[in-house]
């Protein structure tokens, strides 16, 4: 299948890499990017002909996939434009900023019968995968609280390095771009949410969103979540971390990106405990290792063999979650899900 990236910066590398890893089953024809120089370096790293220009490039007729690695902001538009020519789409996270937008983006996707995976690679690190199965095991028993901590540094160079960042139109703060992970695996874990009540500030850094959070979520199954997070970590970046309690059972997977078993105790032995050693990792970055088995599962899905991971409406969960989190720290109030449109 013929792949092409649009959006050749930060991220753009995990992608890159897992396409060429997957050779017998992916073929990078374009990159696209409006820094040219940005294009002819991913191109002359990784292949692929060169364009500044989206549309000029979907024109070409042979791309079965584009994956979207641009301004969240850009992610809908650019997910449609493809859609509308038969095009599969990837799409980084977040996959966009408003639920009209992504669900403009998934009516597309449907109305011509092309998929939709939005990248929530941190679902498939090994650490992450012990905790699901515990959780579907029962394992946990009755579950109390969840917590997650993002506790990361990422100074002012860092959003002055493109004008998009930290701006509402194309980024969205702390909980929409760099917390997203860790919305996602909340509900991935507990399930459905009934309401959130949060409070965000703009403590340091100069850009119109926030840098610091914390947000109190109810899961509909009564639950009783936390969602902490800061881009102000002294002097970078200390931890991001799922913690579940439960009547029999207590773990925390930790290290700076859920990437190290900090404690596993259970009442009941299971053969997975024999796995937790082996299971953790030192990742690259905070991006981990998710994004080539993601891409497995993308090409799979694409043969018939498997289900996506992660699709639109998948996708779609932790959105609305961010933006209820947003809307009570607006408002002071407690906010019920499914969003009012």
């Amino acid at each position: 299948m013929n792949i092409a990236v649009v959006g050749c910066g930060r991220i753009s590398k995990n992608h890159f890499e897992s396409i060429g890893s997957l050779g017998e089953d992916l073929k990078l024809v374009a990159v696209c990017d409006t820094i040219r120089e940005r294009a002819e370096e991913a191109s002359k790293k990784y292949g692929g002909e060169i364009y500044t220009d989206y549309a000029a490039m979907l024109e070409r007729g042979d791309i079965d996939i584009v994956s979207i690695c641009t301004p969240s902001g850009l992610h809908p538009a650019h997910g449609i434009a493809a859609a509308e020519r038969g095009i599969h789409v990837i799409t980084e996270k977040p996959m966009g900023i408003t639920l009209d937008s992504v669900d403009r983006l998934i009516r597309a996707c449907d109305e011509n019968r092309v998929q939709l995976f939005v990248v929530k690679q941190n679902r498939l690190n090994t650490t992450m995968q012990l905790l699901k199965g515990a959780v579907e095991k029962g394992r946990f028993g009755k579950i109390y609280t969840v917590q997650s901590n993002v506790f990361w540094q990422r100074p002012q160079n860092y959003y002055d390095m493109a004008k998009w960042r930290g701006t509402w139109e194309f980024d969205g703060g702390a909980y929409m771009n760099q917390a997203s992970h860790y919305v996602d695996a909340l509900t991935w874990l507990i399930g459905p949410v009934d309401y959130v009540m949060a409070d965000t500030a703009t403590m340091a850094r100069q850009i119109e969103t926030e840098d610091t959070g914390a947000a109190i979520i109810r899961f509909r199954n009564g639950v009783i979540g936390t969602l902490n997070v800061t881009m102000l970590t002294y002097p970078k970046n200390f931890e991001g971390s799922v913690t579940i309690l439960g009547e029999k059972g207590s773990a925390k997977v930790g290290g700076v990106a859920i990437n190290r078993i900090e404690k596993w105790d259970f009442e009941d032995y299971d053969d997975d405990d024999k796995l937790i050693e082996d299971s953790n990792y030192t990742p690259p970055n905070v991006y981990g290792l998710g994004h080539l088995p993601y891409y497995k599962n993308v090409v799979a899905a694409l043969k018939g063999e498997r289900e996506p991971d992660t699709d639109g409406r998948g996708g779609r969960k932790s959105l609305e979650l961010i933006l209820a989190i947003y809307q009570s720290a607006r408002t002071g109030k407690r906010v019920s899900l499914p969003l009012k449109m």
